[in-house]
């Protein structure tokens, strides 16, 4: 497992732990992207393509695969950097098209097939394939397919490696709560870690509400850090909000919910979360364990 390193938010300049994640290869072999801890993160403003992949080389098959580019969200401020990795160096195959066979050297592919010399040819269609038994056609082994020797029909058949298994979530880290400022980070942590992107507060002044608006392409989110359940009202306002957004509307609440808000939420369709102090939310209904998915 590769082990935590230091990473200062260019924001707040807090220092964060993060660990890189780790992806299967095709070939079994654990991948993660080689950071680059000489370069500063770069905050992440406006996301593109580019920014969402980064190509990493299995060190056992060399196999190259897109991964997703390595970021962290600030435990503090919530702010999103991109954490710079090592560009992949190009490693040329001695096989490639500029490589010469040297000369009085077979090539391995056309080994069996090239001329050992005048008359060669003659002595190749003479010989009978090692299995061909009586009656058998040129070229169709005792055995063999209908298409020609062998299991394969006498071609250098490549054979596909088994599709790779999907990428498990990692486990969610999560950060003690203390003030109201964590629980608007755990909440934009973990909406993160369920592979929202963009999680942030929006810009301007807030409208005056116990709760924080967080916001993320194709979500909205209400994080109530009050010691008071969140009641009906609420939860009709952050159903109102996603509406209004064509998004999923999402509620977190460190006190819980009242029964009229549990059963109108479940009535809209409405996720609902409690957080506890150490950080972990918890899905109370069942939109928001259709949410968090079986990966959990």
């Amino acid at each position: 497992m590769a082990e935590a390193v230091p990473v200062r938010c260019p924001a707040c300049l807090r220092e964060n732990g993060y660990t890189a994640p780790v992806f299967p290869c095709a070939c079994g072999s654990p991948v993660h992207p080689p950071l680059d801890l000489s370069a500063p993160p770069v905050q992440l403003t406006h996301r593109t393509w580019s920014d969402t992949w980064v190509t990493v080389r299995c060190t056992s098959c060399r196999r190259e695969s897109e991964w997703p580019h390595p970021e962290l969200g600030c435990g503090s401020c919530g702010t999103v950097v991109l954490i710079p990795v090592h560009p992949l160096e190009r490693v040329e195959s001695g096989g490639g098209p500029g490589t010469q066979t040297p000369a009085g050297t077979a090539d391995p592919a056309t080994a069996d097939t090239a001329p050992a010399g005048a008359g060669g040819s003659a002595a190749a269609a003479a010989r009978p394939d090692p299995g061909q038994g009586p009656g058998s056609a040129p070229g169709q082994g005792a055995g063999s397919g209908p298409t020609g020797a062998g299991p394969t029909g006498g071609r250098h058949a490549h054979i596909p490696p088994p599709p790779a298994a999907p990428v498990p979530r990692p486990a969610f880290r999560p950060v003690t709560i203390r003030t109201a400022r964590d629980a608007v980070a755990t909440a934009a942590l973990y909406l993160r870690w369920l592979g929202f992107r963009d999680v942030r507060q929006p810009d301007g002044r807030p409208i005056p509400s116990a709760a924080v608006d967080l916001r993320a392409p194709g979500l909205v989110a209400q994080v109530d850090p009050t010691t008071a359940p969140a009641g009906l009202r609420a939860v009709e306002c952050v159903w109102l909000n996603g509406l209004t957004a064509s998004a999923t509307s999402v509620y977190f609440s460190l006190a819980g919910y009242t029964k009229d808000a549990r059963a109108r939420a479940d009535e809209l369709g409405i996720p609902l979360f409690v957080m506890d102090l150490t950080g972990m939310p918890q899905p109370v209904n069942d939109p928001a364990d259709a949410l968090v998915g079986p990966d959990a």
